[in-house]
């Protein structure tokens, strides 16, 4: 199972990064490759076209509705619905309650997109997109929202590989199940715990960190950093509360699992 940051601004995009988009990718059996988008935030549909045509996606997952995390679904919209070479049939698109006139909103439209087959999550239950498994879990944030795990094969062909996605949430019981000892946990770190003023929205860096010690994570990844929040800092206040590798997100780094 591979991963790739296509996306990784927190809030609003950076002057490196569009918003929040992940290409999650593995082979089947037959060497047949599978891809799963999780999240296509503001501006990410034109970065996620260096690493694969998005004609040839299999999946998206959104976590929440917000637009640093789902804006460009009209984006993907449009892309597939003028393609020249057209596709074979619509792109099944996992959210919450309200993914599509929320996609409507996006494209100032009234009508369902053709190109795109809404599907909504339930909490706890699983999708299967060819070699990859993908469970949604309800977790704490100011609109209905998923952590999401991922599971598929491990690169080389033994065992299966796990990745847990906060999306957007502060510390609750459902990303501690989604994160609960996975090779890597793809976590956002919006604030820091220094400065945080609000909580039941974000995760502070400090308690990303937190979390994935409890959850006995193998490696955490952190995204979602807001233009005006330093990196290091974050990356100390991480420090501070787990004690495996930490990296941070950005565009273009690549996760094999």
């Amino acid at each position: 199972m591979r991963i790739r940051i296509v996306g990784c601004s927190g809030t609003v995009p950076g002057p490196t990064s569009s918003g929040s988009c992940y290409l999650v990718e593995a082979d089947d059996p037959s060497g047949r490759p599978w891809t799963v988008v999780l999240d296509l935030g503001s501006g990410s549909l034109g970065p996620l076209q260096r690493w694969c045509d998005p004609r040839e996606v299999d999946a998206v997952a959104i976590s929440h509705l917000h637009p640093d995390h789902a804006a460009d679904l009209a984006a993907l919209h449009t892309y597939l619905s003028r393609h020249p070479d057209g596709i074979t049939g619509p792109v099944p698109v996992f959210g919450p309650l309200g993914t599509s006139s929320r996609v409507g909103q996006f494209r100032g439209a009234t009508e369902p997109s053709p190109v795109l087959d809404i599907r909504l999550w339930q909490a706890g239950a699983e999708v299967t997109v060819g070699p990859l498994v993908v469970r949604a879990e309800t977790v704490e944030h100011s609109v209905p929202a998923y952590a999401l795990r991922v599971s598929g094969p491990r690169e080389g062909g033994k065992g299966k590989a796990t990745l847990a996605y906060s999306g957007d949430c502060d510390d609750c019981v459902g990303l501690d199940r989604a994160a609960s000892e996975v090779d890597a946990f793809l976590c956002e770190a919006s604030f820091l715990e220094t400065r945080q003023t609000s909580r039941g929205i974000h995760l502070s860096a400090h308690r990303a960190g937190a979390v994935a010690q409890r959850a006995g994570v193998g490696r955490l990844i952190l995204t979602h950093i807001p233009p005006w929040v330093d990196p290091d800092l974050a990356l100390a206040e991480a420090e501070g509360s787990y004690s495996g590798p930490i990296d941070l997100a950005h565009p273009g780094l690549g996760i094999d699992l």
